[in-house]
């Protein structure tokens, strides 16, 4: 199954969050360590939903892009 995670780096380290599951997120200090920690998240997130849940949560179209915006 594939999910689509979020990474966000600030001064305090990595955050990471996987949109289709409200609720699934987790830091780490280093980047390797944020992606083992939300591919643990999102299994043990995904082992708590019935096939139904699985099916609805993971057919959602999830659209990433980045804008460039005038500040005036």
């Amino acid at each position: 199954m594939k999910v689509t995670v979020i990474i966000e780096k600030d001064e305090f380290g990595y955050y990471a969050y996987c949109p289709e599951l409200k609720g699934c997120h987790t830091q780490g200090d280093t980047l390797d360590e944020v992606l083992k920690n939300i591919k643990e998240a999102v299994e043990l997130y995904l082992e708590t939903l019935d096939e139904e849940e699985r099916r609805i949560l993971l057919n959602k179209e999830i659209l990433t892009t980045s804008l460039e915006v005038r500040i005036a």
